[in-house]
């Protein structure tokens, strides 16, 4: 026993179920029945409701980047979810437009509309509260066009950086008499 995997029980427990459940496929199809209804009926809604957990957890519906366009469906879709429209005013401001409200081809809306002043600051507000989030999140930088170039390739760069990391303090007087000159 003490030789056995510790898993080996649930191995062959799990092993015993698939056997079953083609069994019980097999049977199915025989009987000219659809295996995923059958499976079902056999199934109370306790293990299927921890079965449905268990897929939905698995899945992530936060795939990240994946494209430009992709992410700024994402960013409008959460910038519209935030409004929230005031119905009174909207349909105060359609009585009063009539039929240049829904405007066609031939109609003419310009200065038809004017922007409260409620609105407007609740725009800037917006507009600065995306770009106080965008400041916070920086891109890293490859290449710093302003330092001195001390490397003959990237690995070599990396491995200069953190010489300078571990050992910068200690050799910065002897790297700076050698930039002047003055070395011993």
């Amino acid at each position: 026993r003490n030789k056995e995997p510790k898993n080996e029980e649930a191995r062959k427990r799990r092993a015993e179920y698939i056997i079953k459940e083609e069994e019980e496929k097999a049977a199915c199809l025989a009987a000219g029945k659809d295996w995923e209804i059958e499976k079902l009926r056999n199934m109370s809604a306790e293990d299927a409701e921890a079965l449905d957990r268990r897929r939905k957890g698995k899945l992530n519906p936060d795939e990240g980047f994946s494209n430009f366009e992709q992410a700024t469906f994402r960013k409008y879709n959460g910038l519209v979810k935030q409004i929230k429209p005031d119905m009174e005013q909207y349909e105060r401001q359609k009585d009063k437009m009539g039929d240049a409200f829904y405007a066609g081809s031939g109609s003419v809306v310009q200065g038809q509309h004017k922007d409260s002043q409620d609105a407007i600051s609740r725009m800037a507000l917006d507009v600065q509260k995306q770009k106080e989030k965008r400041d916070k999140f920086s891109r890293r930088r490859r290449h710093d066009p302003d330092a001195d170039i001390d490397y003959i390739n990237e690995r070599n760069m990396k491995f200069n950086q953190k010489l300078e990391r571990f050992y910068g303090s200690y050799t910065k007087e002897i790297k700076d008499n050698l930039e002047r000159g003055t070395a011993v």
